[in-house]
């Protein structure tokens, strides 16, 4: 999962990063909303989570232009504006998702799944590809029930694969995916990973493949 936190006070950033991250979810930031939606315009994201009170205006203002501009991406405003007309309002506005501050990080991150959950995103928390079982909540593979131990970005290449099974899934889709804006990242690391999941998924008889397209992307497929 990919995020963009829209918000202007560094330690709430700071803090919420490190718990975001915690869960292998990559936030990339903006402190306000011209720098935000220069980064929408540049990047697909899972989710906003947005801020109200930013230097230069009320977030809620950023939503119509995303929607105007055919963007679905769900929007979850995070804010110290929790009054009852102030969560109508950001819901009457496109929000998907309202959560006053201060607020349990748990039901941050549960609020997250929920929205990924939704039809424009996942229909079912669980996908069974080949021998293959994926949990988009807990983000998990597992084989017969036997999870598939793999270090971070290996998964998060793994469940971008997923969501496009079958298709070809771009190389800049999947950098997006597993890399957020401030990583330093070698030329091949893509590649890297990438051979390490097929190596992993061959030695586990996981009944797939990830088949590439050089220079392209890759796609992945259940094995015939």
């Amino acid at each position: 999962m990919r995020v963009l936190l829209v918000e202007d006070q560094l330690e709430m950033v700071a803090a919420l990063r490190a718990a975001l991250t915690r869960h292998d979810i990559i936030v990339d930031h903006a402190s306000n909303l011209s720098e935000a939606e220069a980064i929408i315009a540049e990047g697909n994201y899972d989710a906003v989570v947005l801020d109200r009170q930013l230097p230069d205006g009320d977030g809620l203002s950023l939503i119509p232009k995303l929607r105007a501009s055919g963007n679905i991406v769900p929007v979850l405003v995070l804010t110290a504006r929790g009054d009852l007309a102030d969560r109508v309002a950001g819901l009457d506005q496109g929000a998907d998702d309202y959560l006053a501050k201060p607020f349990a990080f748990e039901e941050l991150l549960a609020r997250l799944r929920a929205l990924l959950r939704r039809p424009a995103n996942v229909q079912s928390d669980i996908v069974r590809v080949g021998r293959i079982s994926f949990d988009f909540a807990h983000r998990e593979a597992s084989i017969e029930g036997r999870i598939l131990e793999m270090p971070r970005r290996e998964l998060l290449v793994l469940e971008a694969l997923l969501r496009r099974m079958g298709r070809m899934v771009q190389r800049s889709s999947l950098m997006e995916a597993v890399f957020g804006l401030d990583d330093e990242v070698q030329p091949n690391a893509l590649d890297t990973h990438i051979s390490r999941l097929r190596r992993k998924l061959g030695d586990a008889d996981a009944g797939v493949t990830i088949n590439g397209v050089r220079g392209v992307g890759y796609v992945l497929r259940e094995t015939p």
